[in-house]
């Protein structure tokens, strides 16, 4: 049985996540940094599940080494790694405006994170001469695309890309692959609603007519985490109903 590390699992777009691996056979460890009620929560829903869920701050480098760690000697490989945890400022504010320490969480948590669950990741897959990685993004990160009021997650997620991608190259020989998933607008309620659910209300946010979901996020991870999906390596794939071709749309 294939085992998939999701981190920030727990909730939002991680909880979907974590869903769809569970309900297609995989074991999942799944990682929250500090929403414990939710954490339980999921649990207590898919206990008939092998589900296990570890407590992780992605800012600490030996922490990340630890589950990992754990993961491995718990289940004995770790085929998928999800890279979903990362901090955001949700407060507006210019770059100028960034204190050194919300500058930091930003790349530490975001860019400096990804380094090290790769690095600690990537040795168990060439063991096994198996692995599948897939980070989330944003709409645009391909592009280099500027983000006002987000400039340190924006940088952050931009260099995870370029990293991706040199991980994509280097690790081929291994049978690994390395993607990146970039959700569209998805907020609130949404990162943990249905597409059957998100097509009941017409939206005229997307062309295709309906709120992206956090099961839209959820069915392209686990596409690329298919033992098949080997061809598809170094990609973002863009999840937003259309909206990088709204121009040619009006």
């Amino acid at each position: 049985m294939r085992h998939a590390l999701i981190t920030a699992g727990t909730k939002g777009l991680g909880r979907k996540i974590t869903e769809y691996f569970l309900e297609h056979g995989y074991r999942v460890t799944a990682t929250y940094r500090s929403d414990q009620e939710k954490a339980n929560n999921l649990l207590e829903e898919y206990k008939d599940y092998p589900l296990h869920i570890k407590q992780l701050d992605v800012q600490n480098h030996e922490q990340i080494r630890k589950v990992v760690s754990d993961s491995y000697d718990q289940h004995g490989r770790i085929d998928c790694l999800i890279s979903n945890a990362g901090p955001f400022i949700f407060e507006r504010k210019k770059l100028m405006d960034y204190s050194h320490e919300e500058w930091n969480q930003m790349i530490r948590g975001n860019l400096d994170a990804s380094f090290y669950l790769v690095q600690a990741c990537i040795p168990i897959m060439r063991q096994q001469e198996y692995g599948r990685i897939v980070f989330l993004g944003f709409q645009g990160v391909n592009h280099s695309s500027g983000w006002i009021y987000r400039s340190g997650f924006a940088s952050a997620k931009v260099g995870v890309a370029s990293l991706m991608k040199t991980i994509a190259l280097e690790e081929a020989e291994n049978k690994i692959t390395a993607n990146m998933v970039a959700p569209g607008k998805i907020i609130d309620e949404k990162k943990e609603s249905s597409i059957e659910q998100s097509r009941k209300e017409h939206s005229e946010d997307t062309p295709i007519g309906r709120e992206g979901t956090g099961e839209d996020i959820a069915r392209t991870v686990g596409f690329l985490c298919d033992e098949n999906s080997d061809m598809i390596t170094g990609t973002v794939v863009d999840v937003n109903g259309g909206m990088d071709v709204i121009h040619r749309y009006l």
